[in-house]
């Protein structure tokens, strides 16, 4: 049998190494997105990533049961929960927590491809997944997405039609406690009125791009004498 203390320091010593390569060869930026259910988040990913093909959207592994129009590989990649702890134990995920009884995770290896190649990835993650990704990829963009008001939050939950009143209650029980992480964040986006919320969301994704690594990144191609590569 294996011996679980001996194989917790091998995938220690592994997330190690791999905080050390993904900050010497990662050139594209990680975005976070993160906000309770019911808040409007997955509309505005998409939103965002319609305008910005080039943003890499990843798609997270997940316990929780395919609702009617979902697709394999498109929304999820749906698994049994058999299949998501081996994964977790052999360390293929960046982050992965447990969400209303269901079990999310990101992979590890496609999100590190992607910014070594330098494409920006985009996360839609829990607060819990958040704080994961951000202690891997410190200089990762975090935006949480925050209703007006919970009473709006409750209306939006209703319109859904998909949970009864003690589910909604304890949803809302949940987006009480995941709100109060905002200071984890680096921008906080209240989404009263989505194209407003939008705009937004698509003006933190430009600043973004502005910073001095990106831009410089992009500067090499003509002028590589002067802008480093890295």
């Amino acid at each position: 049998m294996e011996n679980p203390l001996k194989a917790g320091i091998v995938f220690a010593a592994l997330d190690s190494l791999h905080y050390r390569y993904s900050q010497a060869v990662s050139t594209g930026t990680l975005y976070i997105i993160s906000g309770p259910s019911g808040v409007g988040k997955t509309s505005l990913v998409r939103t965002l990533v319609d305008c910005f093909p080039e943003l890499k959207l990843s798609i997270s592994f997940t316990t929780r049961k395919i609702r009617p129009g979902e697709q394999q590989g498109v929304d999820y990649h749906f698994c049994s929960p058999t299949e998501f702890a081996e994964m977790d134990a052999r360390g293929d995920f960046l982050e992965s927590a447990e969400v209303f009884g269901n079990r999310y995770g990101t992979s590890r290896r496609w999100v590190g491809e992607c910014l070594a190649q330098g494409h920006d990835v985009l996360l839609e993650i829990d607060w819990q997944g958040a704080a994961q990704a951000r202690a891997a990829f410190p200089e990762a963009i975090s935006i949480l997405v925050v209703p007006p008001a919970l009473e709006v939050l409750r209306a939006r939950l209703k319109s859904r039609k998909q949970d009864d009143d003690s589910e909604i209650d304890r949803r809302l029980a949940e987006a009480a406690a995941e709100i109060s992480h905002y200071r984890d964040f680096d921008y906080l986006l209240v989404n009263a009125e989505f194209d407003q919320a939008a705009a937004e969301l698509k003006a933190i994704y430009t600043v973004g791009q502005l910073r001095v690594k990106p831009q410089a990144r992009l500067l090499n191609r003509q002028m590589p004498e002067i802008f480093a590569s890295d």
